[in-house]
């Protein structure tokens, strides 16, 4: 994504006491299209396939902004278990809004990765009992949480 696509998506946010500086009509625009909930799709997969974090977060804004239409699950799951971007909250509230009963597994699969990096006692018991009681890639990734806290995962069988 160029900068002066992010200067555009960028410009739609609105901050505290100021009206954004932007409008969707100068994004459609931009970007060549009439059909925002498309382009918000077509920014997902591409920040899936390039892997760039920061066109996620683009993406997310011109989804917010638009809509998400029900094809954007895909590269929103498969964003769930990615650890090469930091919009994991985004990726939540957007799965939230699709309310489909696929985003489970995803959704756990992301309880872990905040699990991993919460600390205290608390969190451990979660990693715990995701491990005893999760599917297997849940399984997995809360071995690896485990793991990454220094704890085997062998020792609390």
């Amino acid at each position: 994504m160029k900068p002066e696509d992010q200067r555009v998506i960028l410009d739609l946010v609105t901050y505290p006491g100021s009206a954004p500086r932007g409008t969707p009509e100068d994004v459609l625009r931009h970007f060549g299209t009439d059909d925002g909930r498309a382009l918000g799709l077509e920014l997902l997969r591409e920040a899936v396939a390039e892997r760039d974090g920061g066109q996620v977060e683009m993406a997310l804004i011109v989804a917010d902004r638009f809509g998400l239409s029900p094809a954007c699950l895909e590269p929103l799951i498969t964003l769930c278990s990615a650890d090469w971007h930091h919009a994991h909250e985004g990726v939540v509230s957007a799965l939230g809004t699709l309310r489909s009963p696929a985003t489970g597994r995803a959704l756990q699969h992301l309880a872990v990765w905040a699990l991993r990096r919460t600390p205290g006692p608390e969190a451990e018991e979660a990693l715990w009992g995701l491990l005893a009681s999760g599917s297997g890639d849940v399984r997995e990734a809360a071995a690896k949480g485990l793991r990454s806290r220094g704890v085997s995962d062998s020792e609390g069988t």
